[in-house]
This record gives structure tokens, sequence and C-alpha cells, in this order.
């Protein structure tokens, strides 16, 4: 896989780092995961393909076997608001003395500057400071967070993936790691980049909620169907209108024009009425095959057994019965091939890492008798 061969470490957190985490393994990657000793169930739900340490690094020795888990690394994954690695002896300017090619990737919500540097927050809080809160939501009605995949996993996950799979394309020409900065709301931001940069055409000039792409628009929208389901239109150009039109049953010529803004309301209303007079599945029947741009909105139970993503395989299930999204995207010589098995649990790696890194026997029982490090080879094998 493309990033066979790189060995990261990843301090424990919640949702954006475990899933940056996820995708480098995915994509070849080792990936250990450092837990804390004496918890006893992992919150990392994003642990496909990593082994798990589980060290007291409040021990001075487990302190010493995270910083030797990280010099012989090429990426270290730290989840932690500023200051908090630098109060261990582990930031990234002392461990990149000793390992010039170590790339350390901090993912905070706010960055490494700036006076919220230490502030805590979530993704509506990191959404909000990027500017694209404030556009989300339906006209007259307050902002609203679209789950927490924007600045969490966008913003945050992903771009931070991004920026190691850049840093290691460098370090492959100059030799040298670096710091990575990622800020969620600075990517988050970023992913946004379009909102700033399509103002001057006037797609963002009404009200949050009154314009054609934040449901606005009478023909990119959800309706309900008469089953009590859903079906969503993203019928924006000319041609694909008048599509969507004659799937619906209706004559253009008796309904306003399309780009008539002061006559969305009454087209939302028509196109309500019509949609609720068959299921979705009726719906899917008549627009599948056309370019009305015209889908089902599928539940995470549903996606999997639709013929698309049937074709492509887009959806796999793990040992467990679990349903997940494939990686994404598709490489063709060298194609992410995530492992299925269960997550790991909490330490159970330890024993194999520290021998991987070079511990003896003797000094991996002195560290386990000594709370330092801790293991549940057992309980995995129950």
């Amino acid at each position: 896989m493309a990033l066979a061969g790189v060995r990261v470490i990843e301090l424990a957190g919640l949702a954006p780092a475990p899933f940056c985490g996820m995708i480098l393994s995915d994509f070849g990657a080792k990936v250990i995961r450092v837990d804390r000793t004496k918890v006893a169930m992992a919150v990392d739900t994003l642990a496909r393909g990593k082994q798990s340490v589980a060290l007291n690094l409040k021990n001075p020795e487990g302190l010493a076997v995270l910083k030797r888990l990280c010099l012989q690394s090429d990426v270290v994954l730290e989840p932690f608001r500023k200051g908090v690695m630098e109060k261990l002896g582990l930031g990234p300017e002392e461990l990149l003395k000793e390992n010039p090619r170590l790339i350390y990737a901090r993912l905070t919500g706010y960055g490494q500057s700036g006076s919220y540097a230490k502030a805590a927050g979530h993704d509506i809080n990191y959404l909000a400071m990027s500017g694209l809160l404030s556009m989300l939501g339906r006209s007259s009605d307050k902002p609203y967070a679209p789950l927490n995949l924007v600045a969490d996993f966008a913003g945050g996950g992903l771009t931070c993936a991004l920026g190691i799979v850049l840093a290691l394309l460098e370090r492959s020409k100059s030799g040298q790691g670096q710091i990575i900065d990622a800020s969620m709301v600075e990517g988050a931001a970023y992913v946004g980049s379009f909102m700033w940069k399509s103002r001057s055409i006037g797609l963002w000039n009404r009200p949050r909620g009154e314009n054609m792409l934040d449901s606005g628009a009478p023909f990119y929208d959800t309706y309900r169907t008469a089953d009590g389901k859903y079906m969503a239109v993203g019928a924006i150009e000319p041609q694909f209108y008048d599509q969507f039109i004659q799937g619906l049953g209706l004559d253009a010529a008796d309904l306003p024009a399309q780009m008539s803004v002061s006559d969305w309301p009454q087209l939302k209303q028509t196109f309500t009425r019509e949609f609720a007079k068959r299921t979705q599945a009726e719906w899917s029947r008549v627009f599948d095959g056309t370019d009305a741009c015209v889908t089902p909105v599928l539940s995470l139970e549903e996606v999997a057994s639709h013929p698309h993503n049937q074709e492509r395989g887009s959806f796999l299930r793990n040992t467990q019965g679990e349903l997940s999204p494939r990686p994404a995207p598709v490489l063709s010589r060298a194609p992410a091939e995530p492992r299925l098995s269960r997550d790991p649990f909490i330490g159970e790696h330890t024993r194999a890492v520290l021998r991987e890194f070079g511990f003896q026997e003797d000094q991996i029982e002195k560290l386990l008798i000594g709370g330092a490090v801790e293991c549940n080879e057992a309980k995995a094998r129950l």
C-alpha cells in the first residue's frame, strides 16, 4: 500500500486524531495508538488496523518508553492542547533534535498560536470561528451545525492526514522532518474556500437559507415522500431542471421561471405536494437513469444495499458485521486494504510493540511490574 513502511505513534484522543490515524492505517502505515493505563474501555471507535500500547505517562519510565517509541518512528500524532506535550518533555523541538527526520503532527482546535491556543472547544466552536457556521441553517432560523463533520473530520482529521502525507513527500527530497500545526478552525475554513471565493458571483448575497445552495432554492433541497422517506434534489442547470420537472409530471409552462427568486416559496410548495404522492422507491424508479439530479436519501443501514454502492463495493463489513465506508480515494496500483478485524483492546499489543522497538524481555517485565506499562494480552485471547 502507499504508506507501507511508515510508522506512526498516535497519542489517544477523540474523533479527529483517531480518524487521521485510521486514514494512515487504511493506506498501509503501521499505527500504534498510545493509551493510558487503568482505562476500562477505549473511546476510539476509529481504530481500524491500529495496535494499542498502554503507558503510564505519570511514571518516568512510562514517559521514557513513549519517548523511545517516538524517536524510532516516522510520525507522531498528538491531539492535546498547546503545552501538554512540552510539560511531559516530549515537545517537537526536543524530539526533532534527536530525530531530525521525525514528522510531528499537532492536531488542535485553535492551533499552536493565538489567544485561543490553550482554550477548550468542540467542532461547533471551531466551525463558528471559521465563519462557516454563520452560513448553515434554514431561513429565519438560528445557525445549525451539520453533525461534527466539518471541523472535526474534514478540517481536522482529513486535513491533518494530508499534511502528514505532504511532509512525508517533502522528507523524501530533503531528508528532514517538520512540525505540522493543524488547526481545525483553519482546516474547516480551508474546506470552505468556495464560500469566500464565490461571493463575488452572487451566490451568497441573500440571508442564510435563502440562497441557491443553502436550501433557499426549491430545486436544491430535500422532499418527503409518501412513505415518510426523502428524495434529494440538485437540479441546478437548466437541462437538469427540465428533466426534473418532466419527472415530476409537471409542465414548465405552468410554473414560474426557475430563477425567479420571489417565486421560490411557491415552487417549493408545488414540489412538496408532488413528492408526497409517491414512495421513495417509486420516485427512484422515475429518476434513475436520468440527469435530473434526484436521488434517494439513504440511511446508514440502506447505503450498502443500493445497487450503485454494491457494484463499487463502497462499503465493507468487519469481522463483527459492522458496516463502514471503504477507504477513499481508490488508487489503481496501491489501493487501501483495511484490516477487518476488531478494534484493539487497550494495551493489547504492549508486549509485542516493545519487542519490536528493541526492548528485551527482562526490561518489559520490569516495566510491567513497576506499573510503567500495561499489557492486556490475556483479555485479548478470551
